[in-house]
């Protein structure tokens, strides 16, 4: 069980790590249900109900009851806005999560589980331990960042008061200067002498005035040569990391942060030149008041001005940034896949964050905008976006950014009687695009800003959904072109380095291990038979539609069976490293080899298409030793029985003889009962006893057991086991008791 002071520690960290904390919750699960049901939730075992449908079911009734209590007490306060909310969000969860409760726990577990590694980081950062290179460099390119924005906030105030004592030398100026002109007029007993004399101390005082005047124009033009420098180091450099990163996180990378970040440096670079504009008008109201014919002020201030808003167009133009890509909620983890029918979300914010702005910009929605001929192949479809498709941006629903969310979008496909499927590009390598569109009038200025998404993949059928997530892995892999809708057309290469990592991601990014480099390699060696190498590399075709050795799967369908199959069946195991999972057969007759008898590991079918495991034991003298392996089993069985149940009851037999149980050991040496116990069935109750006539007054308890039979001499001569024929059937059922039996039969 968790702290229940969690969310609360939270809650006092720098706004770097909450930005992080921000990324973990969107519209499927809102952070307002983390805060309002912080210490409910933290008190469940969602882990277990990951992997446990009746314990998700029952969490997830929970949760709902929860959120009508929440409801209640704001019914008692009045409170008509939170009660709409958390209607809303109770809805949201039942159309999201009430066929696949564990979906919600598996969601509710990471997140919980991410908030604890932010946390651990914000300590270690505190100790000033971050223990990698990367984290040291990141921290010193943010204070580089700091100091460069601190530089342009720094010398623009300093301007302030520049400006200010040269408005009171200008009066003072302008005070004598009136005063000696009616001394002049009107003597009063000043002596030329003493006339000459003011005269020359005035004329000093305007030989200062305009070097005053210089000196401040030079410190506007300086501020603005800072402010430029760190805005291009903001937009060609971070705002870039930035979206790289965000990509990268797509597709099950490290979560992106850090946007707080970067809206803090664009507003205050913003709020900058605002200041500078400003200074260069209130120049301009004292050279109305006061200038000559050398004035520096009419001769420097306009091109100075131009500069100014020059910056700040493009300073605006480049914040206005996609900071959600389109996403189903129902399919939080697979963004920039939609289905046709089905609403999805996206999220804008713009970076400079100006009171003046909040409601002022209108964003809409336009699709398609970027295909053109080249684009539009043959077959290529058209669809309308339907929904709310304009919204206006504010801070009240977004934690004070300037930003607004399309929450109910909807894609429908155009009619199109003549279209065929004899195009170049299947369905799911078709690329289409979101452009969000807004205008801002400021200082004179009509500035257009526009913004695209990620290119995303339109499904009609959820069926192709894994072959649509396939091409967004593709294309955020090998480029950082939001634009190029065409990248299917000649699709590049993929080198193993590159493929491998995200491979890695799909797992760690739903699970709580990603593959180690032997399940990599094993990986590896299907896609490059010539030898896997960081340099091999993959083509498109080999990842995603080529057959893999001979089996009538491919690669990629092959990996996301198994995906599945961990999601909804084995992922505490997984979790736990109990299933090795990628491994060939010739490596693991290796790892069993010498091994005691009974000593098993787990691993995945290489051939099924929906996904199975099975477990190959030792058998034999340790010197010569034989393996067996059992019958792969799918979905079907595993919802059936769980995995760990089938190793607890599992049986062989021989011919005449009692069945055994050949498991006994978990690779390397675990016993079975200390790997898998926790996750046993809970013991069943005793069946209930008959009446004195004989009469049921209930039925006898049944379990599914799985058992395979070979006759003895296979035993030391194959390592494969043998169906157990139907004759032999009943003879089981007679040497195990009254249990029911599933067989399992390998091949």
């Amino acid at each position: 069980m968790r702290e229940m002071s969690q969310w609360y520690k939270l809650q006092q960290l720098d706004s770097k790590f909450l930005e992080q904390v921000h990324q973990l919750y969107d519209d499927s699960f809102p952070m307002e249900i983390r805060q309002y049901l912080a210490q409910w939730l933290e008190a469940q075992d969602w882990d277990h109900a990951a992997s446990d449908v009746s314990q998700a079911t029952l969490l997830f009734h929970n949760l709902l009851s929860q959120l009508d209590d929440q409801y209640s007490r704001f019914t008692q306060e009045n409170n008509f806005l939170l009660q709409h909310n958390i209607r809303k969000s109770k809805r949201n969860l039942q159309n999201t999560f009430e066929e696949d409760p564990m979906f919600m726990a598996m969601m509710i577990s990471k997140c919980l589980h991410e908030e604890e590694k932010i946390l651990k980081l914000a300590e270690e950062v505190d100790k000033m331990q971050l223990g990698t290179v990367q984290n040291t460099v990141v921290l010193g390119r943010v204070k580089e960042l700091d100091a460069k924005v601190k530089s342009v906030k720094d010398s623009v105030t300093g301007i302030e008061q520049i400006i200010k004592n040269l408005e009171d030398a200008q009066d003072e100026y302008d005070f004598k200067y009136k005063t000696l002109q009616v001394r002049e007029n009107e003597p009063c007993g000043m002596t030329q002498q003493d006339f000459l004399k003011e005269k020359m101390q005035l004329h000093t005082m305007y030989l200062q005035l305009d070097l005053m005047r210089q000196d401040v124009l030079q410190r506007i033009a300086n501020a603005l040569h800072v402010s430029e420098h760190t805005q291009n180091a903001l937009i060609r450099e971070e705002l870039v990391e930035w979206k790289q990163r965000q990509q990268m996180a797509c597709i099950g990378g490290p979560p992106n942060a850090c946007l707080d970040q970067l809206q803090n440096w664009f507003t205050t670079v913003a709020e900058s030149l605002q200041q500078i504009r400003q200074q260069l008008k209130k120049l301009e109201e004292l050279e109305q008041k006061f200038t000559y014919d050398t004035d520096p002020i009419p001769q420097q201030k306009n091109g100075l001005y131009e500069r100014t808003l020059s910056l700040f167009k493009q300073l605006i133009q480049s914040s206005f940034v996609v900071e959600r890509q389109p996403c189903m909620p129902t399919h939080s983890q697979r963004p920039l896949v939609v289905k046709t029918g089905v609403q999805f979300t996206v999220k804008l914010r713009l970076l400079v964050k100006l009171q003046e702005l909040n409601y002022k910009l209108k964003v809409q929605v336009v699709f398609d905008k970027d295909v053109n001929e080249k684009v539009a192949v043959k077959g290529f479809r058209k669809f309308n976006i339907l929904g709310t498709n304009s919204k206006v941006m504010n801070m009240e629903e977004s934690n004070g950014s300037l930003s607004a969310e399309f929450r109910h979008l909807q894609l429908k496909e155009q009619k199109n009687p003549g279209r065929t499927n004899e195009g170049p590009l299947i369905v799911t390598e078709e690329l289409h695009s979101l452009s969000f569109e807004t205008t801002l009038e400021q200082w004179g200025l009509i500035i257009d800003l526009e913004t695209t998404s990620l290119p995303i993949v339109v499904i009609s059928n959820v069926s192709q959904l894994p072959s649509g997530w396939a091409s967004i892995l593709w294309y955020n892999m090998l480029t950082n072109e939001p634009r190029n809708l065409s990248f299917f057309l000649n699709a590049p290469c993929a080198r193993w380095s590159q493929l491998s990592e995200v491979l890695s991601w799909q797992f760690s990014s739903v699970t709580k291990r990603g593959l180690n480099a032997e399940q990599l390699s094993m990986i590896g060696e299907k896609l490059l038979p010539n030898g896997c190498t960081a340099d091999g590399t993959i083509t498109w075709v080999r990842f995603c539609k080529e057959n893999i050795n001979d089996k009538n799967v491919p690669f990629w369908l092959w990996i996301e069976g198994i995906l599945e199959l961990i999601k909804k069946h084995l992922l505490a195991l997984w979790n736990d490293g109990s299933i090795i999972g990628f491994i060939s057969k010739e490596r693991e007759r290796c790892l069993l080899k010498n091994k005691p008898t009974g000593t098993f590991l787990l691993r995945f079918s290489e051939s099924s298409r929906e996904g199975a495991i099975t477990f190959t034991w030792a058998e034999g003298p340790q010197n010569d030793n034989l393996c067996h392996s059992v019958e792969p089993y799918t979905k079907k069985e595993l919802s059936a029985v769980s995995l760990p149940d089938i190793i607890r009851s599992y049986k062989v037999m021989a011919a005449e003889n009692i069945p055994e149980n050949p498991l006994k050991f978990l690779y390397p040496d675990i016993p079975k009962d200390n790997a898998f116990g926790k996750y046993y069935s809970r013991p069943k109750e005793s069946a209930e006893p008959m009446d004195v006539d004989g009469g049921g007054k209930g039925y006898i308890k049944t379990e599914l057991i799985s058992v395979s039979e070979v006759h003895p001499s296979k035993l030391q001569s194959t390592d494969n086991l043998l169906p157990m024929s139907p004759e032999d059937f009943d003879e089981v059922k007679r040497a195990i008791g009254s249990a029911d039996m599933m067989l399992c039969p390998d091949y």
